[in-house]
């Protein structure tokens, strides 16, 4: 019986040990797989940097993140395991009688695994504390590598590069000390407690002589770094956000510097109180020192400058805060490159005066200007030109120039890419996904303007700007494969053994639709010709295919990390990126150039404001890639100018705008950064003023450019970005467009406009010369002066929307199934003639159909108050100014003279959309008839009419129906006649 009894307790440890053995190996194992995945993420990332020539970049990383890591975590653990160490050590050997029972309990279960405890609270904190420091590696190598602006501010007279580089550094060391001596100080008290060094109950003395000084000298240590830690935010009152503006107020310099002084003071008073109770051994002048400086925190830090604003500053801010504005001004012009030496006030001569104007004289000033919009022009671009169902084009599309024929034109570009989702289901696997669609092919360009490459007639279409044979744009064969775009596949394995076959989807010479197969052979990706290194792979991306598959072989590379703004952003994370790479034909290559920025938000005095809020239009789609943790910035500038070979990978970075901050970061990562003389000759014109920067700037030219503190304060001249008048909820797009200038020549520029505040006339335009070969490339101009009649974007588009002939025009769209897209509007100022505005509109047809797409219909113009609309821009003119100075000459919408029906050479040379032919109008009406056989014509016209909508020919349909109107009125006068 005994043996009976005796199987349960053999067998429950068997039972127990088993689980433990099994615990052990699952931990052990997840460990493993984390370890493994980690090792492989690593040598991954240092592979590819290798791949892109950027290896020191890896490298200089790593160990700064490793310095750091070791560093910050070492300290962090020996200050909370030494001070757990010395109180523990200070411990009273005998322990009081009246020692409360459940602390006996709660140390005899502590002390046989206290060394464990030590360990774990060490390592643990010291691992978070590590992982802290080697997250703020920027503040570091800013601090390390970073110098002088030449520039002080108007306070403490101090260089702008101690903001900028020194004191985030010094803040991040104080606070860590601050962290690391609370954790120590709460540890220390936790263990002198547990032991009997500090007790809350019973008679006597409440601590030990050794836990008092312990406590002392640590809590002593916080009060000073505390008094520094005041010291220091003397300086962030640059950094002040006020109600009006950042910076240093009339409160903050009256007040709260004051009480910053006072309060380190009395932080320094308490620390030596607390220092010296290491002897003393009471407690009553450091208390009385704390609650005076928990008591002078509350009176000094928040009620004195609250009662200074309220009763001193409120009751006169324009007197008491002039001199800080200008402050904030002066810093936020310098900060955002908008102060004088970049930007100059004109005023605008508004000479439109419709009744002497010509028509055709306007339309050769404003012949070039991009009525094509790169927004609504996508999804045509997509469906007539993505040739197969498993491409796609960039949304949205970009707009460049490039001269053609000897002549600068304004082009509209979009690069096709790979769409997985276009692949059909049963062809959707690893194979295919990874080995075939490898890439795409192809530049898609079209002329911004609508017009053919002669220059001497006008199409509603899309005039693209190549043709079968040579890309025009290049002047010769490019190199068209899109190996890194936008959208390329997550990875590819290219390669193939010597004598194999190519198994990559082509597209052939230049896009052509004879799909053939072809071999990646560029200097780009990393080589995977060995098992170890497949097996990585195979970790990296979850597929055992890298093991497995014939496709991966000695001669394979695996190319990743595709997207442009991906590549820049690991060879240069220090760099805040633009959200919308644009491709560049030059040299026979396709680059993708990507605009970055040097940004800070530490700049003193400067207005700090959302990135994101700044650039936000109707285009935005995605924000760009950002080197600070958050999105407020008060400085930019657009330093490097980098590229991405479309089919190699290479990333160049060049310098272009060199500041401080990017001499720091250069000086930190030497070779990265290129000088500015290498940029080749045939990629400088492509470079363009970028998106971001002229956002930010005009952003905050809305309210700096008023110059004078007390303007500034009174906010009577105060501007504002317009919403897009046809996308809500977004700020305005800006364009580009050659603009007239004062030598007669067309400047490539960038424009948007500015309205006052709350109200919607026009206050402003803004210009900047986007040429990069220009000695002028950067320079703003407002055009300012306009009159309170002067419409702003909102007041035209409503003007065009409830303009009866317009809105009946417009409206038949929908009653032919399709529906009215509207462009962004465009405020032109001619030089001489006044201002132009345009705006595209665009039909869809057959709304809802996933092949249906837009196409323009008509361009409205609105000149001197008078509106006009036509299939091309001079057409709208015409329309426009037919009651203005060119009397019984000017010609209809249609191109003709008004009465005629001869269609004009752009309306029959513009086939339809859908490929069919739209029946063509009797040339003349019959000049004797009776009036049933007037209306007969006219019912078969409209029929037409209605057809050719149908067919997307909305000039045709709208001559159509003029013709059968007219046959209609020359029945009635029959009729009426009888």
């Amino acid at each position: 019986m005994s043996e009976l009894y005796d199987d349960d307790p053999v067998g429950a440890p068997r039972s127990s040990s088993r689980l433990r053995v099994f615990t052990a190996s699952a931990l052990v194992l997840v460990l493993l797989i984390v370890l493994v995945n980690r090792f492989a993420a690593f040598y991954t990332d240092h592979l590819w940097y290798d791949s892109v020539h950027a290896g020191h970049v890896f490298t200089t990383l790593f160990w700064t993140k490793v310095g750091l890591f070791a560093v910050f975590g070492l300290l962090m653990a020996l200050a909370i395991g030494g001070s757990m160490v010395l109180a523990f050590r200070a411990r009273p050997f005998f322990s009081p009688a009246e020692e409360h029972s459940s602390l006996t309990r709660y140390r005899d279960a502590v002390t046989p695994i206290r060394t464990w405890l030590l360990v774990g609270v060490s390592v643990l904190s010291g691992i978070f504390a590590g992982v802290s420091g080697a997250g703020r590696w920027r503040l570091y190598l800013l601090w390390r590598h970073g110098g002088s602006f030449g520039q002080k501010d108007p306070h403490f007279h101090k260089d702008v590069g101690f903001y900028v580089f020194d004191l985030p550094w010094w803040h991040y060391l104080v606070d860590f000390a601050l962290t690391a001596t609370a954790l120590g100080l709460v540890a220390a008290v936790v263990v002198h407690y547990l032991y009997g060094g500090i007790r809350l109950q019973g008679g006597g003395q409440r601590m030990t002589a050794a836990a008092q000084a312990h406590v002392s000298v640590l809590l002593g240590a916080f009060v000073l770094l505390k008094g520094l830690d005041y010291w220091l935010d003397r300086y962030d009152l640059v950094h002040s956000n006020g109600p009006l503006f950042t910076g240093i107020g009339f409160t903050d310099d009256h007040a709260v510097l004051p009480a910053k002084n006072i309060l380190s003071g009395i932080a320094l008073i308490c620390a030596v109180l607390l220092f010296v109770n290491i002897w003393r051994r009471t407690w009553e002048l450091p208390a009385i020192g704390l609650a005076l400086l928990v008591l002078s925190s509350v009176l000094l830090g928040l009620i004195w400058p609250a009662i200074v604003q309220g009763f001193q500053v409120n009751p006169s801010r324009s007197d008491k805060e002039r001199s800080y504005v200008a402050a904030n001004i002066a810093a936020t012009r310098t900060a955002y490159a908008i102060d004088d030496a970049n930007v100059a006030q004109q005023n605008y001569p508004d000479t439109a005066d419709a009744s002497k104007a010509s028509a055709s004289a306007l339309d050769e000033q404003a012949s070039s200007l991009p009525v094509a919009d790169p927004v609504a022009l996508q999804p045509q671009f997509e469906q007539t030109q993505q040739v197969k169902s498993y491409y796609q084009v960039t949304n949205p599309l970009d707009v460049d120039r490039y001269t053609v024929d000897g002549q600068d034109r304004a082009v509209v570009l979009g690069v096709r890419e790979v769409k997985d989702a276009g692949i059909t289901g049963s062809d959707r696997n690893w194979t295919n996904l990874h080995t075939v669609y490898t890439h795409s092919d192809g530049v898609i360009a079209a002329y911004a303007n609508q017009r053919d490459k002669s220059d001497t007639t006008e199409g509603r279409d899309v005039q693209w700007a190549q043709n079968s044979d040579v890309d025009d744009l290049s002047g010769g064969p490019i190199e068209d494969r899109i190996y890194y775009g936008e959208h390329s596949p997550n990875y590819s394995v290219v390669g193939r053994p010597k004598g194999a076959s190519s198994v990559e989807l082509d597209l052939g010479s230049n896009g052509s639709d004879n799909a053939t197969t072809t071999t990646y052979d560029g200097k780009g990706g990393v080589a995977i010709d060995s098992t170890f290194r497949q097996l990585l792979y195979a970790v990296k991306f979850g597929s055992a295919s890298f093991l497995l598959s014939e496709r991966v072989n000695d001669q394979s590379k695996v190319l990743y990390n595709r997207d442009p703004k991906t590549a820049v952003h690991k060879v240069a994370p220090w760099l805040t990126l633009d959200s919308n790479p644009y491709p560049v034909v030059t040299g026979g290559r396709i680059e993708w150039v990507v605009d970055g920025y040097t940004t800070t938000d530490e700049y003193p005095e400067s207005e700090r404001e959302s990135l994101r809020t700044m650039t936000d239009d109707a285009t935005q789609a995605t924000p760009g890639l950002r080197a600070l943790p958050n999105d407020d910035i008060n400085y930019m500038r657009n330093s490097v100018k980098a590229t991405v070979d479309a089919y190699d990978g290479t990333v160049t970075l060049y310098e272009w705008d060199p500041d401080p901050i990017l001499k720091a970061w250069e000086s930190a990562f030497p070779g990265v950064v290129k000088p500015k003389k290498d940029i080749p000759a045939d990629l400088l014109p492509h470079l363009r003023y970028p998106d971001y920067l002229y956002k930010v700037q005009r952003y905050q030219l809305a309210r700096y450019h008023v110059t004078n503190a007390t303007d500034f304060l009174r906010g009577s001249d105060r501007w504002q970005v317009p919403e897009s008048p046809s996308v809500a909820g977004h700020l305005q797009t800006p364009a580009r467009m050659f603009l007239d200038s004062s030598d007669g020549k067309k400047t490539w520029a960038m424009t948007s406009t500015f309205v006052p505040d709350s109200r919607s006339n026009l206050a402003a335009i803004m210009t900047v010369d986007s040429d990069a070969t220009a000695s002028d490339y950067g320079k703003i101009t407002l055009l300012t002066g306009f009159d309170q009649n002067a419409s702003g974007p909102a007041q035209v588009y409503n003007a065009f929307r409830n303009n009866t002939k317009i809105a009946e025009v417009i409206g038949a769209f929908a009653r032919s199934g399709s529906s009215a897209v509207y462009g962004n509007l465009l405020t032109v100022p001619l030089t001489g003639t006044g201002l132009l505005y345009v705006q595209p509109v665009y039909a869809v047809q057959a709304t809802g159909s996933p092949s249906s797409y837009p196409v323009l219909a008509y361009v409205l113009v609105s000149y001197d108050g008078q509106l006009g609309y036509g299939p091309t821009l001079g057409d709208a003119l015409t329309d426009a100014l037919k009651n203005g100075g060119e009397g019984s000459t000017t010609t209809s919408p249609g191109g003709g003279t008004p009465g005629s029906s001869t269609p004009s050479p752009s309306d029959s040379a513009s086939p339809s959309p859908t490929g069919s032919t739209t029946p063509s109008a009797p040339t003349t009406p019959p000049a004797k008839s009776g009036a049933a056989a007037l209306l007969a014509q006219a019912k078969d016209l409209f029929a037409q009419a209605d057809a050719a909508g149908k067919a997307g020919k909305f000039t045709q349909r709208e001559k159509l129906i003029k013709q059968a109107e007219k046959l209609v009125s020359q029945a009635a006068e029959k009729l009426s006649g009888s």
